[in-house]
């Protein structure tokens, strides 16, 4: 009940705060820069533009402060401290560079890290693209969608322990309560170990991030695909083209930019997923990732160096595909 009476107040300060501000500061920037009016009503001096200029930034200003204050500062020093020792006394150069590359935990780590951006962008938008696909010719569009959008509200710390039920195991011979093993074992198989068993384990953890993921890809790709014009498919259907055909000749060409930025979004996502890993495994039975591994070692073997290292290249390897997505969406504004 406390629990639930904090998260309350949270939600109702932080509205609320929000609101007063929103409220507060337009009512003290329209008197501070108040248009000046005779007595006859003639306006002496108008303000409105000088108002109009400083208004956006009463809200820019609080975010760039924050930004900076919880993202530029943090990242800065952090990239300070992968040149310092284990406690940020003594500058050691590269050192720590050099560590990561030669330690085998960080070398699984990057591999998993692979494994995760080959198969969770590429499922996850697959899966996405086929929902979207076969919901538009459902009756129930709207409840299918909801359906599969759903675990988007589960936090990734929930949705791990909902699948840590599905492949929750027993030893043969003991009713089984996982979802997976009740069926392997009805079947007539023996009950696995779905995620200590690599490699195997770590395509189990990936499912999850795919579940997840699914749902954020069929909303968009799903607007995208009302946007091809009906006349087009009309007119293929008509020259005796399949819906195969139609589907990968029409459709995904029309949607491809969609598609790519559906791709790099969950990219940026796999790229820093740690809750899965962190509350499936704890990394262990070789699932190690980098952002599991650099909290190891930062608040478990309390080496900021070595920490900092590889949360560095955590922000290295993600930021490019940052850049990538400004840079195309610059173009896509530019282009209207």
């Amino acid at each position: 009940m406390q629990q639930i009476l904090t998260t309350v107040v949270a939600i109702l300060v932080g509205v609320g705060g929000m609101l007063l501000y929103f409220y507060g500061s337009n009512l003290i920037i329209d008197r501070a820069f108040a248009d000046k009016v005779a007595p006859d009503g003639t306006m002496i001096e108008s303000k409105t533009i000088l108002r109009e200029r400083i208004r956006p930034w009463l809200f820019v200003v609080p975010a760039l402060l924050l930004l900076t204050l919880y993202l530029v500062y943090p990242a800065v020093q952090t990239l300070l401290l992968s040149f310092y020792d284990d406690l940020s006394r003594n500058f050691v150069g590269l050192q720590n560079y050099s560590w990561a590359l030669g330690d085998a935990g960080f070398q699984i780590s990057i591999r998993n890290n692979i494994g995760w951006l080959i198969v969770v962008p590429f499922f996850s938008t697959a899966f996405g693209l086929i929902v979207a696909v076969l919901a538009d010719r459902v009756k129930w569009e709207s409840l299918a969608k909801s359906l599969i959008f759903m675990p988007m509200a589960i936090s990734f710390v929930g949705a791990a322990i909902i699948w840590r039920f599905v492949y929750a195991f027993r030893p043969a011979g003991q009713p089984q309560i996982g979802i997976l093993n009740a069926i392997v074992v009805g079947a007539g198989g023996q009950p696995l170990t779905w995620y200590t068993e690599p490699p195997w384990n770590n395509l189990a953890l990936m499912v999850i991030l795919i579940w997840i993921q699914a749902g954020f890809a069929m909303v968009l790709l799903s607007a995208a695909l009302k946007g091809v014009p009906e006349e087009t498919l009309e007119a293929a259907r008509i020259d005796g083209a399949s819906e195969v055909a139609i589907f990968f000749r029409i459709m995904i060409p029309q949607i491809m930019t969609t598609i790519t930025v559906v791709m790099t979004t969950i990219i940026i996502v796999v790229l820093k997923v740690f809750d899965i890993v962190f509350t499936m495994t704890n990394g262990q039975f070789q699932t190690e990732v980098l952002a599991n591994y650099m909290y190891r070692w930062m608040f478990r073997n309390f080496d900021s160096g070595r920490g900092s290292a590889i949360a560095v290249t955590i922000m290295l390897a993600v930021t490019p595909f940052l850049i990538w997505n400004i840079i195309r969406f610059r173009r896509e504004e530019a282009a209207r």
